[in-house]
């Protein structure tokens, strides 16, 4: 049988990535994109696009019959960040988006669901360093008891009804083609665009912060990845820890003064330094490594000069 994919939240800041390579991956007729609104950009215009709200049932379900979709890969979600915010419209956006494609998968409606997860469900008292795939996990923010609860809920449905459903946790994510959307770690996005344009960077995080980090290209590999392997390979139904490299603000200072020898950085912790606080400074990701293959192309150094080279030949045009 074709594989047909709808992505929800094609939008966003993983799923505008995430959609163009699907798109390249198995045909562009046979991804079908989908977010809240209809934007002007590349997601809308270079494919199949439908607006769909995530908290809609009815909504999704339709989608899926009109297009005979197999695989829905769900990136809805309210971050961290914003997340606090707004604690009760996260919980019901990050939860109930999650509950109706479980649900279509368990009536046999969907074959298979990627849904991410995030550091974010790890917590104060979970051991901050080389974080294991089995640890305390104590999440202080409404994102992080959010997706905890829905780790459990995919392992559940697994469990109980055999839905196929693939999960990784996802750590800050750098990506040259997306603004920074509200998360903990866009200082890592946004810190080089200041390079570019202002020689200068304030951080919302002190200068040691550690935390996991990856380039949007190392995730969207993982992402198809773990969705492609043979379903005996997914031994793990929550959410697999994944990593690539962790750093702070004055390591990737460092490495940007390689290419901007006059950069400046101070600092000055917001609430967000209280959130960064809480989750792990670096991810033991053995897991994902041996059960289906995962490995990362990117480092802080080839990371640095691929953000530059992209984002001043395509949104600077210098």
């Amino acid at each position: 049988m074709k594989t047909k994919i709808l992505i929800i939240g094609a939008c966003g800041q993983i799923g505008t990535e995430l959609t163009a390579k699907l798109r390249a991956t198995y045909g562009v007729e046979n991804v079908i994109a989908s977010d809240i609104r209809k934007l002007e950009n590349d997601v809308v215009n270079n494919g199949i696009f439908e607006v769909v709200n995530a908290l809609d049932y009815n909504q999704i379900e339709n989608l899926i019959e009109k297009y005979e979709i197999t695989d829905v890969y769900l990136m809805a979600a309210l971050l961290s960040a914003t997340a606090e915010k707004n604690p009760a419209f996260a919980w019901d956006l990050n939860m109930n988006s999650l509950f109706h494609v479980l649900n279509l998968a368990k009536d046999g409606k969907i074959q298979k669901i990627f849904w991410p997860s995030s550091i974010a469900v790890f917590g104060p008292t979970t051991p901050r360093n080389n974080t294991p795939q089995y640890t305390v996990m104590e999440p202080s923010t409404v994102y992080g008891i959010s997706k905890q609860a829905g780790e459990r809920w995919c392992e559940y449905y697994n469990k109980q009804y055999g839905v196929d459903v693939r999960s990784i946790r996802y750590p800050g994510l750098i990506s040259w083609s997306t603004e920074p959307g509200g998360g903990t770690t866009d200082y890592a996005v946004d810190i080089y665009h200041k390079a570019i344009t202002e020689g200068t960077f304030t951080s919302f995080l002190s200068a040691n912060t550690a935390l996991p980090m990856m380039y949007m290209d190392d995730a969207i590999k993982a992402t198809i990845g773990i969705m492609q392997a043979p379903a005996e390979q997914i031994k793990i139904r929550s959410s697999y820890n994944l990593s690539a490299m962790s750093f702070t603000p004055a390591e990737i200072a460092e490495e940007i003064k390689k290419h901007f020898p006059d950069f400046t950085i101070d600092y000055n912790p917001d609430f967000r330094q209280k959130i960064a606080d809480s989750w792990p400074a670096s991810i033991d990701d053995t897991s994902a490594r041996e059960d289906w293959g995962w490995s990362n192309d990117f480092t802080i150094e080839n990371m640095t000069a691929d953000m530059f080279k992209n984002l001043k030949e395509t949104v600077y045009n210098n």
